[in-house]
């Protein structure tokens, strides 16, 4: 009799130890997955490998071809911060830049059409490098608006891909091909900011002067041109405290110097 209740015991937990240890490991994979995404974001590490294989002069027909395949609902899904969707876009237009530069250099002979007609295939969308600085990484900004308009008439793709928020600090990142251009980062989701104020900071110092007695300071014009996306002079003002390239407290006259287009590949910061 006693074996008999024993048995009827076990038959009894056994069904539920095994759907309780079922739905724990279900739930401990689900974790791992998650936390796989948070750490490794594979869409900005297909950027980061891109960007890696134009420093390395290695052939991305491969890597192109991933980018074309994109589904842009699941890219839109899992590019779900701003870093993650600036780290991206901004690998991404870069390593293009170099590619597409280094197949055809008299692209650069006009500069509104390499700029301005699409020539890249994403998420089964052909967009230009105007679509993604632009509409993408700078939210939908009119380009010749100084950084003050937003075009409230953009596609769906546009709408689901583009940053939520400005960031001033995303023309230090992006790298046109001429010589006046910031250098070519690698950008990571997960130490975006730091990265990208890095860059930034060494970027200014390069090329921006300060003239203690004419109380003036010779800048870059990116800060001229998206003036609106700094938030005007007083924004510009703090970005060059904050960076040091000016003293602090200090209210200088800004001057903007002069921008070399000369074409100028594979300007690389040192990381």
């Amino acid at each position: 009799m006693t074996k008999t209740k024993s048995f009827l015991k076990l038959g009894v937990l056994i069904p539920v130890l095994f759907i309780l240890l079922s739905f724990s490991c279900s739930n401990q994979k689900m974790v791992v997955q998650d936390t796989d995404i948070l750490k490794n974001n594979k869409f900005v590490m297909l950027s980061i490998e891109m960007i890696d294989a134009v420093k390395n002069k290695e052939n991305t027909n491969v890597l192109k071809a991933r980018y074309e395949k994109l589904n842009v609902d699941t890219l839109a899904k899992y590019l779900s911060t701003e870093q993650q969707k600036k780290a991206f876009w901004i690998n991404t237009y870069n390593a293009y830049i170099q590619i597409l530069l280094t197949e055809k250099p008299e692209y650069f002979e006009d500069r509104s059409d390499f700029f301005g007609k699409p020539k890249i295939f994403i998420a089964q969308n052909k967009l230009s490098f105007d679509d993604i600085e632009h509409g993408i990484i700078r939210g939908s900004k009119i380009k010749l608006s100084l950084g003050l308009i937003r075009n409230p008439f953009v596609s769906d793709f546009e709408k689901k891909l583009r940053t939520k928020s400005e960031d001033g600090r995303i023309h230090f990142a992006l790298n046109c091909g001429a010589k006046s251009c910031p250098l070519v980062a690698t950008y990571d989701a997960k130490n975006f900011d730091a990265k990208i104020d890095k860059v930034a900071k060494s970027f200014l110092h390069k090329v921006s002067t300060y003239d203690k007695e004419k109380n003036t300071v010779l800048t870059t014009p990116l800060f001229s041109w998206f003036r609106g996306d700094f938030e005007g002079k007083n924004g510009i003002l703090k970005l060059l405290n904050q960076y040091a390239v000016i003293p602090e407290d200090s209210q200088p006259k800004i001057k903007y110097d002069t921008y070399d287009w000369t074409l100028s590949l594979g300007n690389y910061f040192k990381e």
